[in-house]
């Protein structure tokens, strides 16, 4: 069986804004690996290029594309430049500009404390009083994290809490988000929205388990929370059944906070599978997640798990710590995970001005963005996430960007932090030929992107940044395979 913590990094972190196992279609067109191309004349594509555009029914004017030496910024001319001064909208790539900025203004030893505080007097195992859990924003505070946390909790000689278990989330001042608003799909776990006390990125895992002489399938819940009535079982399907759309076949009733039901039937054939799901609850997730862990560790509360603020001057008991922002910038690119990449963005609020808000967060980077790469084509950011309708960029501005970040202290993490075409992360399973390029991809209903660093046959590493906006970018991927493979190809 997966650990949790396998299933997030393989599944939850990938996040449906990002390609993942979706890239499946090869380029048409392009030559062997060894084959030379010359440029293209100003304002043409190459050749591959358009015939795969022709191929896919997508028009030129949907493609914003920018190829430059990564280490001539300012010094020569683009490679390849098609419409690059026309702000698109760039999905997930959209995180590249978020993480870069972090790395660079957080550095990539940062790390997201969470203290926790005792209040009142233990003996014999009971505290009375409270404790206070203070949310700082850390990305991830996932579930097996929170059980250290308690057992840290256990380790100060308490096992009873005559009191309350207090968490202060005051740290971002962010407006409750309706997860429906986006895309009418409130239990996909990319809807998650941000907040300082973020635990488990406001999801659970089903994990599914058939045991076939039994004619039921087991089902494990992660985390264990409190107040919720889950069903522990599901029949099996008739024998025979294929796997096919097996959540469809479970007929699952999520939509209620306080219960989990099934009124479908699991087919044997599909194995053990894991479904995340994303809480019908998300404000009272954390609470029902505190107080299940605590009693699932056999410790007992006599009040309530409630939001409430730590008392000034109160020092921590102990503190939590994440892992460092070089890694979680890992997760955030490459599995294209939304929420995480939210709690960065504001993060770079909460360091400057001592409470995150959007607005705080954008403020910060715009000006980060004045100072590194310069006053014209600001992008507009938004969430920082790219899971956005109005987000927009230039292919020219990003690659500006990516050429700046080349020669910065901190590329070697953001360049280790993103997919490897044909090896890992949401280009895993690209047909791109494996290996050459590190890239972020992005796609959204009506566009596909990819935007990163291609190593070309010469050893020259090129930034390439190429974008569709159009109706029908779900075909574009063997677009911009093609100019993935064009890339790599030396002149």
């Amino acid at each position: 069986m997966l650990s949790v913590s396998a299933f997030w990094r393989r599944r939850v972190l990938r996040g449906v804004v990002g390609w993942g196992a979706a890239w499946l279609v090869v380029a048409g067109g392009v030559g062997s690996a060894g084959a030379l191309t010359a440029a293209p004349a100003a304002g043409t594509l190459p050749p591959e290029v358009e015939a795969v555009l022709a191929r896919t029914k997508l028009p030129r004017e949907s493609l914003s594309v920018m190829v430059v030496d990564a280490q001539a910024a300012g010094k020569a001319s683009p490679r390849l430049a098609h419409r690059a001064q026309v702000p698109v909208n760039p999905a997930s790539v959209m995180k590249l500009v978020t993480t870069y900025a972090a790395l660079e203004q957080l550095g990539p030893a940062y790390v997201w404390n969470t203290p926790v505080y005792v209040q009142g007097t233990v003996q014999d195992g009971s505290l009375r009083g409270n404790v206070y859990i203070q949310g700082q924003g850390d990305p991830k505070l996932v579930m097996e994290r929170l059980w250290l946390l308690m057992r840290r909790l256990q380790g100060q000689g308490i096992q009873v809490i005559v009191g309350d278990i207090v968490l202060d989330r005051t740290a971002f001042d962010v407006p409750d988000q309706d997860p429906a608003r986006f895309d009418g799909e409130p239990l996909r776990p990319y809807n998650a929205s941000p907040e300082a006390l973020l635990l488990n990125y406001k999801s659970s895992v089903m994990t599914f388990v058939p045991d076939a002489a039994a004619g039921l399938a087991r089902i494990q819940y992660d985390p264990p929370l409190a107040g919720v009535q889950r069903q522990p079982t599901v029949a099996l399907a008739a024998p025979g059944a294929d796997c096919g759309d097996w959540r469809t076949a479970l007929r699952a009733e999520l939509s209620d906070p306080s219960k989990v039901s099934f009124q479908g039937v699991y087919p044997a054939a599909c194995g053990e599978r894991v479904w995340p799901v994303a809480a019908a609850d998300p404000r009272g997730f954390a609470a029902r997640a505190v107080e299940g862990m605590w009693r699932d560790l056999g410790g007992k509360l006599t009040g309530s798990v409630r939001d409430g603020k730590a008392p000034p001057g109160l020092k921590p008991a102990f503190v939590v710590t994440s892992p460092a922002l070089a890694e979680v910038v890992r997760d955030v690119n490459k599995y294209s995970n939304n929420v995480m990449a939210q709690q960065v963005f504001l993060t770079l609020a909460l360091q400057k001005n001592g409470v995150a808000t959007f607005d705080g967060a954008r403020e910060v980077l715009r000006q980060w963005w004045q100072a590194r790469v310069g006053d014209a084509d600001l992008p507009q950011v938004d969430n920082g996430a790219g899971l956005s309708r109005d987000a927009r960029l230039t292919a020219q501005a990003l690659a500006r960007m990516l050429q700046v970040a080349w020669v910065s202290p901190v590329m070697p993490e953001l360049v280790a932090s993103l997919p490897i075409t044909g090896v890992d992360g949401t280009l895993r399973r690209s047909q791109s030929r494996a290996g050459t390029a590190h890239l972020k991809t992005g796609s959204l209903r009506d566009v596909m992107a990819v935007a990163g660093y291609v190593h070309a046959a010469s050893g020259r590493r090129y930034v390439l940044v190429a974008v569709v906006n159009h109706p029908n970018a779900g075909a574009a991927r063997p677009v911009l395979d093609s100019l993935i493979d064009w890339t790599a190809r030396e002149q």
